[in-house]
């Protein structure tokens, strides 16, 4: 017999959320083979079996919580699954009494709730909320009830009496706006939790300035597909040339790669760039790590590489651990301006937006069209101040209209 097990997430994670059985009780499974998907804080976790065998009970049911160390299912090796004892036959004859009838249509409704199949979870439910379990339709196709399948009925409107009552027509007369309840995900509550924690626990301001993306947009025009031929593939993105400015004025300004420990100061001396990612389930931040060291390919193939591993949730905890730092490019969605919030205990988070082409003054005399895009540098100032943080961004700024200066800087 083996024993499900969580698995130990990461330090700070305890405990995890049932996400998806890929197995079912009587269910075959190989030695290595995926049984269950838990879904923790940060990324999604596969557990496998350490023994080959036949699936003959499940502990928790999906949208559950379980703990670190807890059995979630039991593997037989070389077991079946439990099947149902058969109802022995009674050859007495029937006692034609009120007591007698009474016990069998007892008997009958025991026998029946024990062959009714549901988790842990929903029996709970059920007995909590007056439910009886053999008037509740599963969804699943082995007939196995869940709490959801519990609730479901529960919500179900009970049958319209025969005569409605003055109350009863009222209210089908104004009926409640339609609405839909669900529970969040646990990675959308963590992502409430931390960004509500970072509101209240930083004194947080924005700063904003605009850049000229007409020398960057030209330079990538010119070298693009050579610089694809010669690195295999990997496409010249705006993202490196954003991300070595970053790291170029981290180094000028030390005090925004820092962050605050009790009553310590910490000033990384390193630089590992997070890059926001949007997934399906909520933004995610995986990092670049030691992007002072990288050039310009290897920094787009590790943000390309990151995405795509992020949008099929096979992002390692490793993966968005220890970031010093973080960009978010809103304007791939169309934003032209925000205030992004600072992501966990960095000091600061510069957030890129949309490429607009608008008027610019040259000099006194000429005006001319040209690509714009607003950053912004939201920090946190306990750490910095003011002067440091405009001159964070103005560096920025100065580096992507003179993208030839990038490679001095790197």
């Amino acid at each position: 017999m083996a024993e499900i097990r969580v698995p130990e997430l990461a330090e700070s994670i305890t405990e995890g959320t049932i996400s998806t059985w890929f197995k079912q009780v009587g269910d075959s499974v190989e030695k290595g083979e995926n049984i269950v998907e838990l879904e923790t804080d940060k990324v999604n976790v596969e557990v496998i079996s350490e023994e080959a065998g036949v699936v003959t009970e499940l502990k928790a049911a999906e949208g559950d919580t379980v703990e670190v160390g807890s059995v979630i299912a039991i593997v037989e090796a070389g077991g079946a699954a439990p099947a149902s004892k058969p109802a022995e036959k009674d050859t007495a004859a029937p006692v034609q009494t009120e007591e007698k009838k009474e016990v069998q249509v007892q008997e009958t409704a025991e026998n029946k709730s024990e062959r009714i199949v549901a988790t842990p979870s929903a029996r709970r439910y059920a007995r909590e909320n007056g439910i009886d379990l053999s008037e509740v339709n599963s969804k699943d196709p082995r007939g196995l009830i869940r709490s959801h399948d519990v609730k479901n009925a529960q919500s179900q409107p009970a049958p319209a009496p025969a005569q409605k009552t003055e109350t009863k027509k009222q209210a089908e007369a104004n009926p409640e706006k339609p609405v839909i309840r669900e529970k969040m995900s646990r990675r959308r509550q963590t992502i409430a939790k931390k960004l509500l924690e970072v509101s209240n626990n930083t004194a947080m301001l924005t700063t904003f300035n605009e850049v000229d993306m007409t020398n960057v947009m030209e330079l990538r025009k010119r070298k693009k597909d050579k610089f694809q031929e010669d690195h295999n593939g990997t496409r010249l993105g705006f993202m490196s040339f954003f991300t070595k400015a970053v790291v170029a004025a981290l180094k000028k300004y030390p005090a925004v790669n820092a962050e605050i420990d009790g009553d310590d100061l910490i000033l990384k001396q390193f630089y590992d760039i997070g890059v926001a990612v949007s997934t399906e389930e909520g933004l995610v931040v995986p990092v670049v790590r030691d992007c002072d060291k990288k050039n310009f390919a290897e920094i787009e193939g590790s943000i390309y590489e990151l995405a795509v591993k992020a949008r099929d949730k096979k992002l390692a905890l490793d993966d968005m651990m220890g970031g010093s730092f973080t960009i978010t490019n809103g304007g791939v969605f169309g934003s032209l301006m925000s205030t992004p919030i600072i992501n966990g205990t960095q000091a600061a988070i510069l957030g890129m937006h949309s490429i607009v082409t608008r008027p610019v003054a040259i000099d006194k005399e000429r005006m001319e069209n040209r690509p714009m895009m607003y950053i912004a540098l939201s920090y946190d100032h306990r750490i910095i101040d003011g002067k440091e943080a405009v001159g964070f961004l103005k560096t920025v700024k100065e580096l992507i209209e003179s993208p030839e200066d990038l490679l001095l800087e790197s």
